[in-house]
């Protein structure tokens, strides 16, 4: 199945999979990213954390590759009163604009394999403009024995040395690591292993 059906399918129910209500870490660092700047949502699903940042006043694109994911979404910025542009997108194929956003937010994009996740964390410092934030949350390869969201991929995963590596260049201004206990609708339930990235691009 490909991924545009997977997600189309899992989608498919009238509630939202994961929950209309913000990541947590999004919530708890969105003061890291600048005062109503452009945001690049990247596999924003049912729209929770794009909404949210249009919410708070940001230019919002929120992209994924579900249309009935970026369907839900649109339902859910009317229900809020606010306005954002969702875009379809396979992030395998995304012209990433150049220096288009002031920020990009990344939370469980854990669908990208090694090659992907390559591509795409290029396709972030593309996209960033000088100073930009780069926030990005997923799960660490511990998340297997707790079976409570992700793919079963341990190559998918998340460690902090991982993302060192892949920022080295940048200014990492926040790197935990941590287990949490996170409901966000069905689809994240109960204790997670978890790590957050707060980073800048370079000048």
């Amino acid at each position: 199945m490909d991924q545009a059906r997977f997600w189309d399918d899992r989608f498919a129910s009238d509630d939202y999979v994961f929950g209309t209500e913000p990541n947590a870490f999004l919530k708890r660092e969105i003061a890291c990213l600048p005062a109503g700047g452009r945001v690049l949502a990247v596999a924003d699903g049912e729209g929770r954390n794009g909404v949210y940042l249009a919410q708070q006043g940001f230019d919002v694109v929120a992209t994924d590759i579900s249309f009935t994911g970026i369907a839900k979404a649109r339902r859910l910025a009317s229900e809020r009163g606010v306005t954002l542009t969702l875009e379809q997108v396979d992030l395998a194929q995304y012209a990433w604009p150049d220096a288009g956003f002031d920020a990009v937010v990344a939370i469980f994009v854990q669908f990208a394999d090694p090659a992907l996740r390559a591509s795409m964390f290029a396709g972030f410092a593309q996209t960033l403009r000088p100073g930009g934030i780069l926030m990005l949350e997923g799960y660490r390869p511990e998340q297997l024995e707790y079976g409570t969201g992700g793919p079963p991929h341990e190559q998918n995963m998340y460690t902090e040395d991982l993302l060192r590596t892949a920022f080295a260049d940048w200014d990492v201004l926040a790197l935990d690591s941590y287990d949490a206990d996170i409901r966000e609708g069905s689809g994240h339930g109960g204790m997670s292993a978890l790590i957050d990235l707060v980073a800048c691009k370079p000048d």
